[in-house]
């Protein structure tokens, strides 16, 4: 009887984190899945001025739910609202591939954004209350390494998708796979601890998306639709200014703040999240970066990332499910500073990249990145909530999914900024040097580099001004890596500060980490 209660256990355990993996893998390849099909999107539905908001609207309201439902799952049990998360999302799905116009999709994509929100922070949460803890090493491996499988298989699907069925089904597609993560997870998960109801932080949770929503949308529209002096851009950094005060205010204030200041006195906690943070704006500037210079450099015929990044990503995935082993036996320190310092030495070799750089080196260094950068999507997640009781897992791990996902849009916002500068730059100079005989185009100098990522478009373009453009992109891409060394090193050093806490099957009885 024992063994078969035992057994019934284990197989219950299985399908619950079956849904976890399922949840997140919707969530996080979404984004990726969407962009390869947002060509053909904007094609039928028109809308081309305002096709950034389609993936604006899901990340605002992605990043605005983390902190918020991390910390009512804390409140009032992560079930309710990971469901809720689940069923959120299959609903933004199924309107956004009814959507008939470019700002139709929009809203609807906020609404599977709210919906992500809370199923990547609580899925871990929940994973983190289920799994012994001899185990969260490997199963942190399994749901790090999902994240990179989503980078690979999200483009890849995409491109898929559009071309062969129809791009709504990008969406559609969500709901299957949402139907069998919700059974699983509303028949056979079962709350492992009591929560206690408290009054909900309002004043913090509208200050919170106010801020969000100003920082994301000056962000994303600052230097495209309005310049960055303009007086749009300058009111919402101002907005965003203003509701970060109040936001602090209101948490000081609050019995139940949904992100408590005091978590970061947490020594491991705070070091795993300044790691997340610059971590990952240094990876996301690799991950945009290095397709531009393939395609556009060395004339690659690759028409998705997910072909172009697959060496990188499929390093990360080793390396998150090797990291998550390692777990077991390291502490989380020792395991995330000899990552760390390789994914350094992979920053700094793009810092090489010149037009004469072989394809196969490229992908070497794209290897080395990969493997350094995947050990902390399973290291860090399991470091972060390592410490907290079960009532403060949630909010944990939202604010560290919050604080690396607000470190890869200032990256890539910051390093793109630098990129098109010196681009613009080395183009002006260029086209100078070459002079009218040589046949530059007017106005080339200002050449968008994607103009550059298609085989047709280099064939219009004569011999010596093709050869100026590719080593201003080469330069300027360079150049761009060099400063994503800066988050690199600082992730690197943080590593050092995170302590020799490790994890403990004991800490689950000492009081440390409780239910």
């Amino acid at each position: 009887m024992a063994y078969a209660a035992a057994a019934t256990k284990t197989n219950k355990m299985g399908i619950v984190l079956a849904g976890l993996l399922l949840g997140i893998l919707m969530a996080s390849m979404d984004n990726t899945i969407v962009a390869t099909a947002m060509g053909t999107i904007v094609g039928e539905l028109g809308g081309l001025d305002k096709f950034v908001w389609v993936t604006s609207a899901y990340m605002v309201a992605e990043m605005a739910g983390m902190p918020i439902f991390g910390k009512l799952s804390d409140m009032y049990g992560r079930k309710r609202f990971y469901v809720f998360g689940i069923i959120l999302f299959m609903l933004g799905s199924a309107l956004c591939g009814t959507a008939n116009s470019i700002v139709e999709l929009s809203l609807y994509r906020a609404i599977q954004g709210i919906g992500a929100g809370a199923l990547v922070p609580v899925a871990f949460t929940i994973m983190f209350d289920v799994v012994p803890v001899e185990q969260r090493g490997k199963l942190g491996g399994l749901f790090g390494a999902v994240f990179g499988m989503s980078s690979i298989f999200g483009p890849l699907l995409g491109a898929y998708i559009t071309d062969y069925i129809n791009w709504k089904w990008v969406f559609y597609i969500n709901l299957p796979l949402g139907i069998i993560a919700f059974f699983m997870i509303a028949f056979f998960y079962t709350e492992s601890h009591e929560h206690s109801k408290q009054r909900i932080d309002w004043w913090g949770a509208v200050t919170l998306v106010g801020a969000v929503v100003c920082l994301m949308f000056a962000l994303e529209l600052g230097g495209k639709t309005y310049a960055w002096d303009s007086g749009q851009i300058i009111g919402l950094f101002a907005g965003f200014a203003v509701l970060v005060f109040a936001f602090i205010f209101a948490e000081r204030r609050a019995e139940e703040p949904i992100i408590t200041f005091g978590m970061f006195r947490n020594r491991l906690f705070s070091s795993s999240t300044l790691v997340g943070m610059f971590g990952g704006a240094a990876f996301v500037t690799a991950s945009v970066y290095i397709p531009i210079y393939i395609q556009g450099v060395l004339g690659g015929s690759a028409t998705n990332s997910g072909l172009v990044l697959l060496p990188m990503m499929l390093g990360s995935v080793v390396s998150a499910t090797g990291g998550g082993f390692l777990l077991n036996k390291f502490s989380f320190r020792s395991i995330m500073i000899p990552f760390t310092a390789v994914f350094v030495i992979g920053t700094l070799l793009l810092t090489t990249l010149t037009t004469d750089t072989s394809r196969f080196t490229v992908t070497l260094y794209m290897i080395i990145v990969g493997v350094g950068i995947g050990a902390s999507f399973s290291v860090l997640s399991n470091a972060a909530i390592h410490t907290f009781s079960a009532y403060q897992r949630g909010s944990a791990s939202a604010t560290l999914n919050f604080v690396r996902s607000l470190g890869m849009t200032l990256g890539i916002t910051i390093f793109g900024i630098l990129q098109s500068h010196v681009f613009t730059r080395k183009m002006t100079e260029a086209m100078a040097g070459l002079g009218q005989g040589q046949g530059a185009p007017g106005g080339l100098e200002s050449l968008d580099p994607r103009a550059l990522l298609t085989e047709k478009a280099r064939a219009t373009i004569p011999g010596p001004v093709l050869e100026k453009i590719t080593a201003a992109l080469s330069s300027s891409i360079s150049y761009t890596f060099l400063w994503a060394l800066v988050p690199a090193v600082l992730a690197l050093l943080f590593t050092f500060t995170m302590g020799k806490a490790k994890l403990d099957p004991s800490a689950e009885h000492s009081g440390a980490v409780g239910h």
